[in-house]
């Protein structure tokens, strides 16, 4: 069975650096697509990076400059590095990850989350 863990949230001052891991367990595939979420109370889930295969990542521009993703895919891990944040980065953050084992058959997975709180 897939399983989606998110590790490397913390309280941080403004400014600071946090990495983020996401690791995937119960698939020698390579997932397809993996990406990573945040949402803070009262708002929508927001996409904050995203990656397909080996295709350049996609990170809005809400994060753009500060952000990067970057995958292990030997190991099924996901990276977000983050820096510089700001109090507006506060959110618990997901990991989400596409597999796709044949036609018609695609699968998504979701971590619990990992909180992260930037503190002015």
């Amino acid at each position: 069975q897939v399983q989606l863990v998110e590790s490397g949230g913390d309280l941080v001052q403004a400014g600071g650096s946090l990495r983020l891991s996401c690791v995937a367990t119960g698939s020698t595939l390579s997932f397809d697509r993996m990406s990573w979420y945040r949402q803070a109370p009262g708002n929508q889930r927001e996409l904050v990076a995203d990656t397909w295969g080996t295709s350049s990542p996609g990170i809005p521009d809400s994060v753009k400059g500060r952000f990067t993703v970057s995958r292990d895919n030997d190991k099924n891990t996901m990276y977000l590095h983050m820096n510089n944040l700001k109090p507006e980065d506060t959110g618990r953050y997901y990991c989400s990850a596409v597999l796709r084992l044949g036609i018609g058959d695609i699968r998504n997975y979701w971590g619990q989350g990992t909180q992260v709180t930037v503190s002015s």
